[in-house]
């Protein structure tokens, strides 16, 4: 096969010959590029290190975790509201082109932390800019990309894609930890939005390419396909009119609405929980690990068994896991009880994301963006809820 005008240098890198196909199918680079991107992502850099952050801030600021909490909840509402619109770009524009304008204004947002003053109401903005684009710059725009790379093999390759959101997990908290305590949050901050622009973003303005026709593939590689091949905007999937009025659609987002609530207020929780019940910070910090792990393999195991048996099947056995994780950290008030919770919500927040997208796509894509929507929603009532709990407190 010849190579086509627009192949990469990272596909001849991998190929033979020039004439030659390569050893390694491009779709796959295209789910590493993916995962690159969201290792230094909204979900890892703002949600993961905002605990380590928050006390820094309060004493900053000089308010109570209550004021500082609020820039959070800021964050998540901004995002819910926001990620239709995001969706809707991709929609009109590619996710390319999405992708990077708002990733380079997510890093520099992050720099932009360093210019704050000590007026509450501009952390309170700061957040409300990171949540406007945390839709174009997330999981939702490489999803796409994946996607249309893959059919077959589609479960593995969001699976590997989404392996950069995992390690992310295990990764960037201990990250934030140390810089907040040696730099200070501002320049914790300054250096993600640093690393952002200088590391994810020029490697998916040059390798990341929206779909297989465009360098001569089909989907899985499973053959060659003209470079001229016209491609439709949206050659599958329902519009969002007809997707609302498909049970399916409801079925999905009900179910997702209520997992994805429950496994991010286990996360963001479940130190509090353990210090109140008598565990050392120590012991919390290392069941809240527990979480990353659990996420990481349940970004691997999610995908290879989407492949291998019948998807709503795979979803029942871990949303069971998830409840059986949330009972065991109700009733259970050993540490043990905790740390097997939170391996068992891990694999939760692994899955979610996956499966989300391995319905969606082929069935209701552009409607993923507004299921998208509701797990945010989902995540934002929730977390107020359980966290009123926590406080001893009652939703009134």
């Amino acid at each position: 096969m010849r190579n086509p005008p627009s192949a990469t240098p990272l596909l001849l890198l991998v190929s033979e010959m020039g004439n030659e196909r390569p050893k390694v199918f491009y779709g796959w680079w295209v789910a590493l590029t993916a995962a690159l991107g969201l290792f230094l992502n909204t979900a890892t850099v703002v949600v993961f290190s905002f605990g380590f952050c928050a006390k820094a801030m309060g004493q900053e600021f000089h308010v109570g975790r209550a004021k500082i909490s609020l820039a959070f909840t800021i964050h998540n509402l901004t995002a819910a509201l926001f990620t239709p619109l995001a969706g809707r770009l991709v929609d009109l524009y590619g996710p390319r082109k999405v992708l990077l304008p708002f990733t380079a204004l997510f890093g520099l947002i992050l720099i932009s932390s360093w210019f704050l003053s000590e007026a509450i109401w501009q952390l309170y903005v700061f957040y409300f800019a990171l949540g406007v684009v945390s839709g174009g710059a997330g999981v939702m725009s490489y999803t796409d990309v994946v996607s249309h790379w893959f059919d077959r093999h589609r479960g593995v390759a969001i699976s590997v894609m989404m392996l950069g959101m995992g390690l992310g997990a295990i990764v960037i908290p201990s990250v934030a930890q140390r810089l907040v305590a040696t730099l200070g949050w501002r320049l914790a901050y300054t250096v993600f939005g640093c690393s952002i622009m200088l590391i994810p973003l020029p490697v998916v303005a040059a390798f990341l390419k929206e779909r297989p026709e465009n360098m001569g593939f089909l989907p899985d590689g499973v053959g060659e396909a003209p470079v001229s091949m016209p491609i439709v905007a949206n050659d599958v999937g329902l519009a969002l009119r007809e997707a609302v009025r498909a049970r399916e659609f409801w079925t999905m987002v009900c179910s997702l609405f209520l997992v994805t609530a429950s496994v991010h207020a286990c996360f963001i929780h479940l130190p509090a929980i353990l210090t109140d019940r008598g565990s050392s910070a120590q012991l919390a910090a290392f069941a809240s690990s527990l979480f990353g792990v659990g996420l990481f393999v349940g970004r691997v195991g999610c995908g290879y068994l989407l492949d291998q048996f019948f998807a709503p099947r795979v979803a029942g056995l871990l949303f069971s896991a998830v409840a059986i994780g949330i009972a065991f950290l109700g009733l259970g008030h050993a540490i043990w009880s905790a740390c097997i919770a939170a391996v068992l919500v891990g694999f939760g927040i692994g899955a979610e994301v996956d499966i989300i997208a391995y319905f969606d796509e082929p069935l209701f894509w552009p409607s993923l963006v507004w299921s998208d929507f509701w797990m945010d929603m989902g995540r934002l009532w929730r977390v107020r809820w359980i966290g009123s709990l926590s406080h001893g407190s009652r939703l009134r």
